[in-house]
Parts: structure tokens; C-alpha cells; sequence
């Protein structure tokens, strides 16, 4: 097992779910991977594996303790993936310090209170609904760019109180940081610029609190309160988190209910509910594909095989959902009846991830309503024409492609 060649990861993501099914032939459920600049690393491709490791003491997110490249400067900002070591963050954290920097945001993100916020993410899917009607019949729009995207922009950027007119310039970190193609150049162009927004974003919030999450961050004392680079980090995750991950939640759902025409049906009937729908569609089709990234404390014996201490681990997480070990031979298909729809997306343990609850949210209210308000809902392509979102990092399209409803049909003269 040791003496393996590691598997080179496509940096462009062009079939994420066909190297899933060449990792998994490893036959562990951890694969040795070839990262950005030569840099061996592992993916973790099996759920049962998942599940020990994301609880795992033996495994770390802290890179300033546990990646000795990272710490002795071998590997700097002008890495491809260098966003994520460098953000200090509830995510690059370590046992405690984990649970001091979760702190803070979790609270606002109680399934009590992401239920009061129903009304309002009501208002949003509608408002947004309502852009969309005023495209021509028969015209072809992009439902990603249009809908799934701005759903969740709209929403995490109304939270944490980020003016309208600096919304853009805000999201633009997160939209850059999953591309795993990133040039030395834009790598480090890409760091300065989610720092100097973050930066600016507090020193406004600093000079002009509001009633807003920001807000609240900036003005904690005490054990809650965060360090300027804690307080970016953290910012800088959620806000990213926030929208992009719920974008491909969104765009899947809608895209296998347009390709599964009969068991659209079935949801439309009440045969399965839009929950199935949900949950079948994180299973199969997680947002996040690869997620980085982990640190072994130890060296780490698998089933086999060793991974050293230090080298990073990557979540496989649109492998892990697809695991014929719990799904058996039908893994690789979309079934809202399935009965076990069991999977990791949020992830597990203390890193489960915060926004699960707004984001389960948004899908129940988006999906219905936009299916409600276009029921002539049709793809304006063949599905094979979608192109990948261009990263092993996330898991998507780069467009959704649709028709929202149909041409009227000309009256023949006389």
C-alpha cells in the first residue's frame, strides 16, 4: 500500500464522481491523492471511515499545529488551495479552540431560530420568483446564477448586514476559493482580497453597529470575543458556506427533478415529500466534494494503510454518499424512495456543519415554490451538455441552463 503511486487529482474537476469510483478501487476507503503542487495528500471515500475520522482526535483542522509544510513555510499563500490554511476559523481549528471560535456564530443558528426566519426566506423565494416571471416565454435562463445563487447570497448577506452595494465584492472569496486551478498569483491576489473586504466589512460595523450578525461578532467581550483575524475567518466561512454550498443543493435538486420526470411526479402527487427530495439529493449529489483540509497527528494505521503524521486529509464527501457499503448496488442512482438516504454532507461530530438548519430550509421553501410558479419547468439543454463547476473542491454546474415557460404558439392567420 505504501509503496503506491497517488492518484492525480484533476485540478479542473471535470468527472468528480468517476475519480470517486477510481479511489474507491483502492479499496480502503482512503486513497493516496497527488494535490496541487505535487503535494501528496489522502481522500477519504468511505462512509464508515468518514464517520471514525471526523470524531478522531488523531486527526486535526489546525495547520499552524499539525502541517508542518504550512508551519515551516515549504508551502505558502501562493498555493492553489492556500485560502483554507489561512483563514483562522472555527473550521482551521483544534479541540478547544474549536469550540471557542464555534461559539459565537453557532448561537444564531438554532433550529429555533432558523425557524423563526421562515416568513422571511418566504418573502425572498417570492421576490426572486417574481425576477423570473419577467423573463420573455420561451427565452432561455440561467435558474443557477438566477434563483439557486441568489436565494442564498441574498439571505446570508441580509444576516450579516452587508450593504447591497458591497454584496459582490464580499461573496467574490468564496466563489474563488473552491477552484482548485487557482494560479500562484491568483492564489495570493485571491487572499488579499477576501481579507481587505472582511477588513472592511468590520471596520464599518466597528464605527456603525447594527442590528445584524456582524454586528454582534464585533461587539462581543469576554470568552466570545474574536481576534481580528478570527473575526475574518470566521466571516469569511460563513458567508461562503452560506451561498455556495446551498447554491448546488438547490441547482442539483432542481436539475434531477427535471431528468426524473416520473418521480417528479411522484413529489407532486405527495407520493415522497420534498424532504425526500432533499436528503436523496445530498446523498447523491453532495455540494461539496472534496473538502479540505485535515492533519494527521499521528501517524494513522487504516485498514492497511498508513498515512504519516502531518500529511493532509481530504473529506471525500461526494464519494462517501455513494458508498456501496450503505447504499448497496443502486448508490450511484437518484431515488427519492430509497429508505436509507443516510449521509454525510454536513459533515459530523463537532464539525457538523452550523448552517445545516438554514440551509435544509431554504431548499424546503425554494423547491416547491419554483415548481409551484413553473410547472412547465424544462432544461434548455441535453443534460450531458451542463459543464462541471471547474474544481474537485465543489461538486456542481456552471449553469443551469432552463426554460422557465413555454412560447405562446402562433394564431395561423385567416
Amino acid at each position: 500500500m505504501e509503496g503506491r503511486c497517488p492518484y492525480k487529482l484533476d485540478v479542473t474537476g471535470q468527472d468528480v464522481h468517476g475519480e470517486a469510483k477510481s479511489l474507491r478501487e483502492q479499496g480502503s476507503g482512503i486513497a493516496m491523492v497527488q494535490l496541487p503542487g505535487d503535494i501528496r495528500g489522502w481522500v477519504v471515500v468511505g462512509h464508515a471511515l468518514a464517520m471514525e475520522l471526523l470524531t478522531s482526535p488523531k486527526v486535526s483542522k489546525n495547520p499552524r499545529m499539525h502541517w508542518p509544510a504550512w508551519m515551516s513555510g515549504e508551502i505558502g499563500a501562493d498555493w492553489p488551495l492556500a485560502s483554507w490554511p489561512t483563514m483562522e476559523n472555527m473550521t482551521t481549528a483544534y479541540g478547544e479552540e474549536h469550540q471557542r471560535l464555534r461559539r459565537p456564530v453557532v448561537k444564531a443558528f438554532t433550529p429555533k431560530r432558523v425557524r423563526a426566519m421562515q416568513p422571511y426566506i418566504e418573502r425572498t423565494v417570492q421576490r426572486l420568483l417574481d425576477n423570473l416571471a419577467a423573463t420573455p416565454p420561451g427565452e432561455v435562463t440561467d435558474l443557477k446564477r438566477n434563483f439557486s445563487y441568489q436565494l442564498p447570497a441574498t439571505i446570508i448577506c441580509d444576516l450579516f448586514g452587508v450593504p447591497e452595494e458591497d454584496r459582490a465584492a464580499v461573496l467574490r472569496g468564496g466563489e474563488k476559493t473552491p477552484d482548485s486551478s487557482l494560479t500562484p498569483e491568483e492564489a495570493e491576489a485571491n487572499i488579499r482580497d477576501w481579507h481587505e473586504q472582511f477588513g472592511k466589512l468590520i471596520a464599518s460595523k466597528r464605527a456603525h453597529p447594527a442590528d445584524d450578525l456582524t454586528s454582534d461578532l464585533v461587539s462581543a467581550v469576554g470568552e466570545t470575543q474574536l481576534t481580528d483575524n478570527e473575526l475574518i475567518g470566521t466571516l469569511f466561512v460563513a458567508l461562503g458556506a452560506g451561498s455556495e454550498t446551498v447554491m448546488n443543493l438547490v441547482t442539483h435538486a432542481v436539475l434531477k427533478l427535471l431528468t426524473h420526470p416520473e418521480q417528479r411526479a411522484m413529489v407532486a402527487d405527495g407520493r415522497v415529500s420534498w424532504d425526500d427530495v432533499i436528503e436523496e439529493t445530498l446523498r447523491l449529489e453532495s455540494p461539496l466534494n472534496m473538502l479540505p483540509l485535515r492533519f494527521a497527528v499521528e501517524d494513522l494505521h487504516l485498514d492497511g494503510v498508513t498515512v504519516p503524521k502531518g500529511d493532509p486529509i481530504l473529506m471525500g464527501y461526494g464519494a462517501i454518499g455513494r458508498d456501496p457499503e450503505v447504499h448497496g448496488d443502486s448508490a450511484e442512482e437518484w431515488d427519492v424512495t430509497r429508505e436509507n438516504k443516510e449521509h454525510l454532507s454536513f459533515g459530523y461530530g463537532t464539525h457538523y456543519c452550523f448552517g445545516a438548519p438554514l440551509a435544509r430550509l431554504e431548499a424546503r421553501i425554494a423547491l416547491p415554490a419554483l415548481f409551484e410558479r413553473f410547472p412547465d419547468l424544462r432544461l434548455a439543454v441535453e443534460p450531458e451538455e451542463l459543464d462541471s463547476q471547474g474544481t474537485f473542491i465543489m461538486n456542481g454546474h456552471n449553469t443551469l441552463p432552463v426554460i422557465l415557460t413555454n412560447a405562446p404558439v402562433p394564431v395561423a392567420a385567416g
